[in-house]
């Protein structure tokens, strides 16, 4: 007896802190990031933290968006697209028109909502519907800024200029959003429901949920951190552009599944998502560092996100493996 408490607590302790959904994304952004400092010295200093991390915010709160809807098994295509519609409206309405662009910024977040409800309820494919709202995104888009312009509310400008004391404001800010979106989706009670949504609709349902207000609420969450996303990125480029964000689609994607998410079962890590966008910036910076032809940068980012995956498909096969030895053991 007292040897099979022994191995439930030793198995229980490996679970909490041994996850590979945190400790595959932290060691792979730790590597990347002495390699960087390896190479440049400098990005040591307040300084070349901030510079290194100062566009990742943005990228960060986009890529929690996309986790919420992937945490619902669906993909969002439009979070390029939609991100960068919001800093347009952000860089002219909301500057001229604070009310209205309020009022706008809330109305999309409502969009996003009412999309995901019609998802479900309609059993739409998430991926064909997303990727033909990506297109009206991108036309309102051009119908308010046609060209690359605009300015940055000022004190949305100031916000994202603060300097605080100890660490950057990129740092202080990717760790806040670590954490808030980790006690949003992990720790709180709404959090839980909505990843069981992912794990298991029947079961919900059968608890008495409405599936299509929660797949409506998860969407709709999505939505106000594709809002923030936005507005950050205003604030860090003091300008915008119907285009200024298209690369999020992809970048969003790739670091829910390099923070140790699944597209399905509503296995997701908050904080893994925001060290895997954490880490594809790092790629970047590094690669550049490295004096690496931008033509070969893309092809090399993409490299580093296969060897993650493929050392979290190695350790996946070992935690298996090591539940199945202690399985014969407490037989």
């Amino acid at each position: 007896m007292n040897k099979q408490l022994a191995i439930n607590k030793r198995l229980a302790m490996k679970k909490r802190w041994v996850s590979p959904r945190i400790l595959l994304p932290l060691v792979s952004f730790s590597v990347l990031l002495i390699a960087t400092f390896a190479l440049q010295e400098r990005a040591m200093s307040y300084l070349g933290l901030n510079l290194l991390f100062n566009l990742t915010v943005p990228i960060a709160l986009a890529t929690i968006g996309q986790l919420l809807v992937i945490m619902v098994n669906d993909i969002d295509l439009s979070v390029g697209a939609f991100v960068s519609l919001v800093a347009c409206i952000a860089a002219t309405v909301l500057v001229q028109h604070p009310w209205l662009g309020c009022l706008i910024l809330a109305a999309l977040v409502l969009a996003y909502a009412v999309i995901g409800a019609l998802i479900h309820k309609l059993r739409l494919p998430a991926i064909v519907v997303t990727l033909g709202m990506s297109f009206i995104w991108d036309g309102l888009a051009l119908l308010i800024l046609p060209a690359p312009g605009g300015t940055a509310p000022t004190w949305l400008r100031a916000l994202m200029t603060v300097k605080p004391p100890l660490v950057p404001m990129a740092v202080a800010a990717a760790v806040l959003i670590g954490l808030a979106s980790h006690l949003l989706i992990i720790r709180s009670g709404i959090g839980t429901v909505l990843r069981g949504l992912g794990g298991n609709v029947r079961s919900v349902t059968r608890a008495g949920w409405n599936d299509t207000l929660l797949f409506a609420l998860a969407y709709g969450l999505a939505g106000l951190f594709g809002v923030l996303a936005g507005l950050t990125l205003v604030g860090l480029y003091t300008s915008a552009g119907a285009n200024v964000a298209s690369s999020y689609t992809l970048l969003t994607i790739a670091g829910v599944i390099l923070g140790g998410g699944e597209f399905v079962g509503g296995k997701v890590s908050p904080i893994g998502a925001v060290l895997g966008a954490l880490t594809l910036s790092l790629a970047g910076s590094l690669l550049a560092f490295m004096h690496l032809s931008p033509d070969w940068q893309i092809g090399a980012q993409g490299a580093v996100l296969i060897a993650v995956l493929a050392a979290r498909l190695l350790f996946n096969r070992h935690g298996a493996s090591s539940n199945a030895i202690a399985q014969e053991a407490t037989a």
